[in-house]
């Protein structure tokens, strides 16, 4: 991972996103890009649901780029980031600010970096949500979504939540560089395995290719969430991988389902990639 992306105001949860960012950084030899996202001055027609939040317009003022900016060098040199203006193959720390709405910046931003990195807001519903949930669904690439609750180390000790899906395979494979630097993983098979599928030997089985020593264990599946997360707990994961949305995603967020759980309750970091 050559680039993390991370977006950036002067927030509570920026800080902590940030904070894990160049954590992970420093370990995976990553840049780390932060950029301050704000609406078009004159653009409330053209943009009205990203701008639904009228707290957002409040603070996207003249001040809000500059703060941003200064939380994130401070950050940076406290992790001993150089701020840099040019990309290359050694880690540094970049600045941008974007105009638009959450949808389309994360569209353009998020495919060109290797992780997008986002903490939960603590309001559903908000500007904070709306690029939370663009950054999973829009960037097509992996994200990691923080809990409230200060995790400065993640990554350590992983949990991957398997399920036999193409999903949660995508998200095993760019999972990759941190498996391999986890001092354990854990495998957790979520209910029967008794779909066309990989089974969870079978992945461990794989990940060795990879250098990575994988354990497995099985839970009944009846309460998928509950059980994954109890599993989390006794394995002591800082992380957990998963694919996100493998059914129909409006059907998953009318009705619950694994992925809106651990978007919004999971009280551990979790790395998705949505398929």
């Amino acid at each position: 991972m050559r680039l993390i992306l991370v977006p950036v105001a002067d927030r509570p949860e920026c800080a902590r996103a940030l904070e894990t960012a160049f954590d992970l950084g420093r370990r995976l030899g990553s840049s780390i890009s932060g950029c301050h996202m704000r609406p078009h001055r004159h653009s409330a027609v053209s943009m009205a649901s990203a701008f639904a939040d009228t707290a957002w317009r409040r603070k996207s003022t003249k001040t809000a780029p500059a703060a941003a900016k200064s939380l994130y060098r401070l950050l940076a040199e406290q992790h001993g980031y150089s701020m840099t203006r040019r990309a290359g193959p050694a880690p540094g720390a970049l600045w941008a600010e974007r105009v638009g709405s959450p949808d389309k910046l994360m569209a353009i931003l998020g495919p060109v970096a290797d992780l997008t990195i986002v903490s939960r807001p603590a309001k559903s519903g908000s500007v904070a949500d709306m690029f939370m949930t663009a950054a999973l669904t829009e960037s097509s690439r992996p994200v990691l979504l923080l809990p409230q609750k200060n995790r400065r180390k993640v990554g350590r000790r992983v949990c991957i939540a398997w399920n036999q899906s193409g999903e949660a395979a995508q998200a095993v494979a760019a999972a990759m560089p941190l498996l391999q630097r986890a001092s354990a993983v854990t495998i957790v098979g979520c209910g029967p395995e008794d779909r066309a599928g990989p089974k969870s030997a079978q992945l461990a089985a794989y990940l060795a290719h990879w250098g990575v020593d994988a354990g497995c264990v099985a839970t009944r599946g009846q309460d998928v969430e509950s059980e994954l997360i109890a599993a989390c707990s006794d394995a002591g994961a800082d992380l957990l991988v998963s694919g996100a949305y493998s059914r129909s995603r409006w059907r998953e967020r009318a009705f619950g389902g694994t992925t809106d759980y651990l978007i919004r309750k999971a009280r551990i970091p979790v790395f998705m990639l949505h398929g």
